[in-house]
């Protein structure tokens, strides 16, 4: 029996290939045609579904961290702790008033305050202000502040201890200090113990979950402190808290919490940075006596002095605006240079970069210290 071969015009078996449908779209250029509604096979997706996961995947992922990103960048605390100007205790427009002997809320540190007092002194009158503004006296003026000759107010080794013992808040005092950590040892020596004649406008800063937490203050004549080679406050004794300069506020202060004997707003002042660095301050004490103490010295080389003709401070009205550091008790003129009459007698040039000589810096000391970066003004 012969066998014929199959004939080339139709196929005698089964397609070689899989049972998915034609493999071509349709003739005629339109979309494809909707599957049968009966039994028949649909056509292959052009893409599987699962195809897209990855990209759902990496976009999800993107969104998620942004909005983690921007939860984290507008959290109250989420700034510098050392600009923190938080509520420990007041509200905005409020300064808390601190007797001299108050620990105050949220302490650093115990008190390492000495036995130490100082005789009060009243700032003079001074021309009208406006209702937030206050009394400015400088840091290295004769009088501001008093103490017991040969004795320290401040016990500066046994705060250092304290902090040694409590890394937390070493680093929220150095975030306001403006130092590194390691260097809070060094930073407290380097200031003086003096003790305030004059009820003191400051920001202080107490110690809450973790950070420190900044509010105004009015610190008692009396009040044992730490101040820097400008004379300006840095550290409260009686809590071991950070100070700052005082910030401006939109309207009247209203005082809260006990106020002393004797308190009136009218005799706050707030201490301005030295033009200079202090290298000796003279101090007074209780009995009338007069004596200078140098900077960073714990008393061991007072030596008694005469009468300053001036014994009281003089004062000038000045507004806190403590946000940023200078070290000059200068206020910013936001002028540039050729305006200032001081500096020439000549008028400016039509083209400001093309001056013939840079002017020599001042020689009141504010230039290049960088010995404390903490607010000053």
């Amino acid at each position: 029996m012969s066998v014929e071969p199959p004939s080339s015009g139709r196929p005698t078996g089964p397609p070689s290939g899989p049972l998915s449908g034609p493999s071509q779209p349709p003739s005629g250029g339109g979309p494809p045609s909707e599957p049968p509604s009966g039994g028949g096979q649909a056509p292959e997706p052009r893409r599987p579904w699962w195809g897209s996961v990855p990209r759902v995947a990496l976009i999800a992922t993107a969104v998620v961290a942004a909005v983690i990103l921007a939860v984290v960048l507008t959290r109250p605390d989420g700034g510098d702790t050392g600009a923190s100007d938080g509520g420990t205790s007041t509200s905005e427009g409020e300064v808390f008033l601190q007797p001299a002997a108050d620990t105050g809320p949220d302490p650093f540190t115990e008190s390492t305050a000495k036995e130490s007092s100082a005789s009060p002194v009243s700032p003079s009158p001074t021309e009208s202000a406006t209702r937030n503004a206050v009394q400015g006296v400088q840091g290295g003026a004769p009088g501001l502040y008093g103490g017991t000759r040969n004795v320290a107010s401040c016990d500066v080794e046994k705060q250092i201890t304290y902090f040694k013992g409590a890394p937390d808040k070493q680093r929220a005092f150095a975030s306001v200090a403006r130092v590194d950590p390691p260097d809070v040892p060094a930073y407290l020596r380097s200031l003086t113990p003096v003790v305030l004649r004059m009820d003191t406008r400051v920001t202080n800063h107490g110690y809450s979950n973790g950070r420190a937490t900044g509010y105004q203050a009015v610190l008692q004549a009396g009040t044992a402190v730490l101040v820097d080679d400008r004379g300006v406050p840095r550290v409260r004794c009686a809590c071991g808290n950070p100070l700052s300069a005082p910030i401006a506020q939109q309207s009247a202060p209203k005082t809260t919490g006990d106020a002393w004997p004797g308190f009136k707003q009218s005799n706050v002042v707030a201490v301005t940075p030295a033009p200079k660095p202090v290298d000796v301050f003279v101090m007074c004490e209780p009995d009338g006596e007069w004596f200078e103490r140098h900077k960073g010295d714990t008393g061991t080389r007072d030596r008694r002095t005469e009468k300053p003709d001036k014994p009281s401070p003089s004062v000038s009205v000045t507004t806190p605006t403590g946000t940023t550091d200078t070290t000059s008790s200068e206020p910013p003129t936001g002028e540039p240079p050729t305006s200032d009459p001081g500096t020439s007698s000549e008028p400016p040039t039509s083209d400001p970069g093309t001056s013939p000589q840079p002017q020599p810096p001042p020689e009141d000391g504010t230039e290049g210290d960088t010995t404390d970066q903490v607010p000053s003004s």
